[in-house]
């Protein structure tokens, strides 16, 4: 079977859902996007990609990877307001290609969840750790650090991704203030790091400005590109919006200005203010003012960073359950999963299924491997959703689009040769793991989806 899903039955089961149940406002929305979109990219990979593959470059490398978000989000608010389901690539890829393509769009959108979950989880280690460091408490390394690196357990990591998963069982519209005062927290510190550290930027640590060539760019471009997978967290959150198809595109365009204009300047204030050879650390924002003295300042950033990137990690445990609970609805996955808590009308087995995977990762696997695992399936996933408003287009001609892409279809295939051009970009190692994720996907595809699908 290859069925595609009648999109008219979708559309109605969508706007059955009262507008007074919708808890996400236009502000709430923006929130989330932002959230998850600035997070490990700017407070962990800047300062890893400067030192490893673009040096003070990482500017373009940030600047790639958000003119391909731009175009994607276009398309993101294009599908997202027209089938407005939680879904996302998953519904969108069923109702173009048919289910065993939904599946792998769901399917690969879950493993990206899980990995990017982790990969946050993992930077906000560095954090914690420099914050105790600071105030003399010491902790052992073997707790601190994944067996890969030389530890036993990435421990803090794997706890902290388990109790935002429990805060998250608790209802979206009792933790989604949690969530916003974390994300203020979060921008506030970063604005604190700016106008601190720009004093100290000396225009010399920028020679040479693209010490690995323009494949440095590239490759740093690909590793921080899934630091804007926050479209696809808003796109998720559909069925939860207010006013969505207003509200949706505004909120993505919102979150992708804040993201990118901060993410260029505090990678100038940071390769401005030591060179990048020495950011190669997890904890990038508070090592830099360390060097220059300002310890009271970095152990505020370090506070800040530890509650801020927690807001990332709510966003992406949020979205993963939310793919998990709609493909879990329609069968694709076990319907029980799908099942929600009766006092806070939250997925929670979703959550937890997501939660528990994230952690385990988080505490087990290293930061840079998981990012790149995380980038082949976000730009994979990324790719096919601008393909799917092609198709879209072409076979519901008389669908109301209450956002369109500008341009026709010259955008959508931009995006396109972006993705595919960005995965050009990622090593073997990284690919290997997401085939072995996407085998792993088929086979339960044929042994049980196939079966049960409605």
């Amino acid at each position: 079977m290859n069925n595609k899903v009648d999109i008219n039955h979708l559309l109605r089961s969508i706007s059955a859902k009262p507008e007074e149940e919708r808890t996400l406002s236009l502000f709430d929305l923006s929130i989330l996007g932002i959230g998850a979109m600035i997070g490990t990219g700017i407070l962990v990979l800047t300062g890893v990609v400067a030192a490893t593959d673009a040096g003070p470059g990482v500017v373009f490398s940030f600047l790639i990877a958000a003119l391909a978000s731009g175009l994607i989000g276009m398309c993101y608010a294009e599908l997202s307001t027209t089938i407005p389901n939680s879904g996302s690539a998953y519904i969108y890829a069923w109702v173009t290609m048919g289910q065993f393509m939904g599946f792998l769009a769901g399917w690969t959108l879950i493993g990206v969840y899980i990995t990017t979950t982790a990969t946050v989880a993992n930077g906000w280690t560095g954090y914690f750790q420099s914050f105790l460091e600071e105030i003399g408490v010491h902790l052992p390394q073997a707790l601190l650090t994944n067996p890969a690196s030389g530890g036993m357990v990435n421990l803090p990591a794997l706890l902290m991704t388990l109790l935002i998963t429990f805060i998250l069982t608790r209802g979206t519209s009792e933790s989604k203030f949690l969530n916003n005062a974390l994300v203020v927290v979060k921008i506030a510190i970063i604005l604190l790091f700016i106008v601190v550290s720009v004093r100290d930027v000396n225009p010399a640590h920028w020679h040479p400005f693209l010490p690995y060539g323009t494949s440095g760019v590239m490759s740093g471009a690909s590793a921080v590109f899934f630091t804007f997978l926050g479209f696809d967290a808003l796109a998720t959150s559909a069925e939860d919006a207010r006013h969505v198809q207003k509200n949706l595109p505004r909120a993505i365009i919102i979150s992708l200005i804040v993201s990118t204009t901060l993410y260029i300047i505090v990678s100038l204030v940071m390769t401005g203010v030591v060179t990048y050879k020495d950011l190669n650390v997890s904890e990038a924002m508070a090592t830099v003012l360390l060097i220059k003295g300002h310890t009271v300042t970095a152990e505020i950033i370090s506070a800040g960073a530890i509650l801020g990137i927690m807001a990332v990690v709510y966003a992406f445990v949020y979205a993963g359950a939310n793919v998990t609970m709609a493909m879990s609805r329609s069968n694709f996955l076990p319907s029980a999963w799908a099942k929600v808590s009766d006092k806070y009308q939250s997925p929670n087995r979703a959550l937890w299924i997501n939660g528990i995977m994230a952690a385990i990762l988080a505490g087990f696997v290293n930061l840079r491997k998981l990012a790149l695992i995380a980038n082949v399936g976000s730009l994979t996933v990324f790719a096919l959703i601008s393909l799917v408003v092609i198709l879209l287009r072409k076979q519901h001609p008389n669908l109301e689009h209450p956002f369109k892409v500008p341009l026709g279809n010259i955008i959508p295939i931009l995006s396109v040769i972006i993705c595919i051009a960005l995965l050009f970009n990622i090593s073997l190692d990284a690919w290997l793991t997401y085939l072995a994720w996407l085998a792993f996907g088929i086979i339960f595809y044929f042994t049980y989806a196939r079966q049960h699908i409605m």
